[in-house]
């Protein structure tokens, strides 16, 4: 008899979470692939904005993010990659347009050539059964998290950030140069809080000698926003003379977002008036 997933196991995202593992040959070398179980109840979206790859979500999402960095850095193997990869892509809260799959790697020991972001492009959606789980551990991140300024002290910034973020073949791959590096990402990554006045809080990843290749960005509304994107979307290339170029569907499907946000609003203002 097959096991049936408990779906408050899947939903689970703290210390010890259960994620999925798979071998995959890529690039002539096996692999160990790690994913999120399906029934997360987490989702992100990708975007390029200013020469800067976004990795983009709300808090429950920059935790998981946060957890499985952390983890990544003590845990990795040569060969280990971690894969986000759909149903756990929303497009984008913006516009709609689609997400990337995110690809974590342990760069100081697995290489994550162009070969090998081809081949793993390729299977993804991965549709494979997993062959087993992976208990993940994330000791020591809460604590960090708890005295974040202790954890970057001044004396630990220097020559700290070496890692790339850039997009391979369809893919956002998120590449540390050294277990520290990683930790540093995944406490800034888990350390957001969008409860100010604008609903939004980032952080950049990735060297400051090129110029912050990538940024995780959160959002308050983000679920909201994935939402009222799609259907402004969906209604600008209803109409007829909807353009066929990116550069001037966009600021379309921007008003219409924004129209929609304006409307919802009022009329929540009307039902709670009522």
């Amino acid at each position: 008899m097959r096991a049936v997933q408990r779906p408050a196991n899947a939903r689970y995202t703290g210390d010890g979470m259960k994620l999925h593992r798979r071998t995959l040959r890529l690039a002539g070398r096996d692999h160990t692939v790690v994913g999120l179980r399906p029934g997360t109840r987490v989702r992100f979206s990708t975007n390029l904005f200013h020469g800067t790859w976004h990795v983009l979500s709300d808090p429950r999402g920059a935790n998981v993010l946060g957890r499985l960095l952390w983890g990544l850095s003590y845990q990795s193997r040569p060969g280990t990659l971690v894969v986000v990869d759909r149903p756990f892509l929303v497009p984008t809260p913006f516009d709609a347009d689609p997400a990337d799959p995110i690809v974590l790697v342990p760069a100081w020991h697995t290489p994550f050539t162009g070969k090998t972001a081809r081949d793993l492009a390729r299977r993804l959606p991965l549709r494979r059964p997993p062959e087993g789980t992976v208990r993940w551990r994330t000791h020591g991140l809460d604590d960090a998290l708890a005295d974040w300024q202790g954890w970057f002290r001044a004396d630990m910034w220097k020559d700290r950030y070496d890692g790339r973020v850039k997009r391979q073949h369809g893919l956002v791959t998120l590449m540390p140069r050294t277990p520290l590096e990683m930790r540093d990402w995944a406490v800034l990554a888990a350390g957001l809080n969008p409860s100010g006045r604008h609903g939004t809080d980032y952080a950049y990843f990735g060297s400051w000698g090129h110029g912050y290749e990538g940024e995780i960005q959160i959002f308050r509304g983000f679920h909201r926003d994935v939402s009222v994107s799609r259907q402004a979307r969906a209604d600008v290339l209803a109409c007829p003379d909807a353009p066929a170029d990116p550069a001037e569907l966009q600021p379309l499907i921007w008003d219409r977002h924004d129209l929609i946000k304006r409307r919802r609003a009022a009329a929540a203002a009307t039902r709670r008036a009522r």
